[in-house]
């Protein structure tokens, strides 16, 4: 049976561009707030067999609220930004303007001292890829935005500059389905309305 892995976006913990690297800070109450206002729609996921988050303070918060009492997965950390951690984009950019240029056009590259872009891809992918199929078809991961572009970008055997392209907004979702090599994109609509006469 495929398994289906569903991505639920951590509720935020600052504002977008207040973003940190390797962010530890805890909801907000903006971001509290937002748990509350799509919990209806999240809530019914804490049925999957199998229940993740990112250790993040912020993933762990929104799994806990939204009743799925998660298992925290280490591989589904962020990044390793090595000196650039806690810093934003901004901050980091105008401390160090070429290293931040090389690492966001070489998925290899490590200007930071932390982790590349092609080995975070890897390590999410690799916990994709190890779900155990026999405890169940449904999983739900409480992740960070990057954690999720990570996975996608590894699922769809995407180039890693495609990690670049996805955007993805605190409590959105998506899933994936499959088996480990073998990943599909499952976009989920509303159920079509009857017509009425």
């Amino acid at each position: 049976m495929p398994l289906r892995v569903t991505f639920v976006a951590a509720a935020r913990s600052a504002p977008l561009l207040a973003e940190r690297f390797e962010d530890d800070r805890p909801l907000d109450r903006a971001g509290w707030d937002e748990v509350q206002r799509v919990a209806g729609e999240l809530v019914p996921l804490a049925a999957a067999e199998l229940r993740y988050c990112s250790p993040t303070p912020r993933s762990r918060a929104t799994g806990d609220a939204l009743g799925y009492a998660p298992l925290v997965q280490l591989a589904l950390r962020d990044c390793g930004m090595g000196r650039w951690s806690g810093l934003t984009l901004g901050e980091a950019m105008a401390r160090e303007p070429d290293a931040v240029d090389a690492w966001l056009a070489d998925p290899r590259a490590t200007p930071h001292g932390g982790e590349s872009l092609l080995d975070f891809i890897t390590r999410v992918g690799g916990w994709l890829d190890t779900r155990p199929a026999e405890d169940g078809g449904r999983i739900v991961a409480v992740a960070e935005p990057s954690v999720i572009r990570a996975a996608l970008v590894y699922a769809l055997k995407a180039p890693p500059s495609t990690y670049w392209n996805i955007d993805v907004r605190p409590l959105s979702m998506c899933t994936v389905t499959g088996r480990a090599g073998r990943w599909n994109l499952r976009f989920d609509g509303a159920p079509a309305q009857p017509s009425r006469s």
